[in-house]
């Protein structure tokens, strides 16, 4: 215990020492990045200033120029995409297609089986309703073959 309160004697000079180590710290960082935001600012409306004569001049020539690089890069953008999403597919229809699973395979067999169970129910009902008619069809009001 005698160890935990020396150690606490003075907790004002201790406390009142990081504050200003804290403050002088943050006085010197906070200042300097002000200069360098003013000089940014300042670079920044000088290089506008300069430019802005050679902006003038050749803006017929780089609004089209600017739209036909961004057309440009949108298109590779989107073919690289589809081609990263086409390789995903190839290579989970081979996950499926040699028995591994897959995310989502569940729900493929599920719809698989729906579909599967409905077009049977299709054919049964179409061969029941198709033999009292001719060729599958019957006539709606008297119920005998055309």
């Amino acid at each position: 215990m005698a160890q935990i309160q020396t150690r606490y004697e003075h907790p004002q000079r201790q406390q009142l020492s990081h504050q200003v180590a804290k403050t002088t710290t943050a006085v010197t960082l906070g200042g300097s990045l002000m200069a360098l935001s003013g000089l940014t600012l300042t670079a920044t409306v000088i290089a506008l200033v300069l430019a802005t004569p050679v902006l003038v001049i050749f803006s017929p020539v780089l609004v089209p120029a600017a739209i036909t690089v961004f057309l440009i890069v949108a298109g590779l953008v989107a073919s690289g995409g589809f081609g990263v999403v086409a390789s995903f597919v190839f290579y989970w229809m081979y996950r499926y297609a040699t028995g591994e699973h897959p995310i989502g395979a569940d729900q493929i067999d599920r719809a698989r089986d729906k579909i599967a169970h409905a077009a049977h129910d299709v054919k049964e009902n179409a061969e029941q309703n198709g033999q009292g008619g001719v060729g599958g069809q019957q006539n709606v009001k008297g119920g005998q073959g055309i």
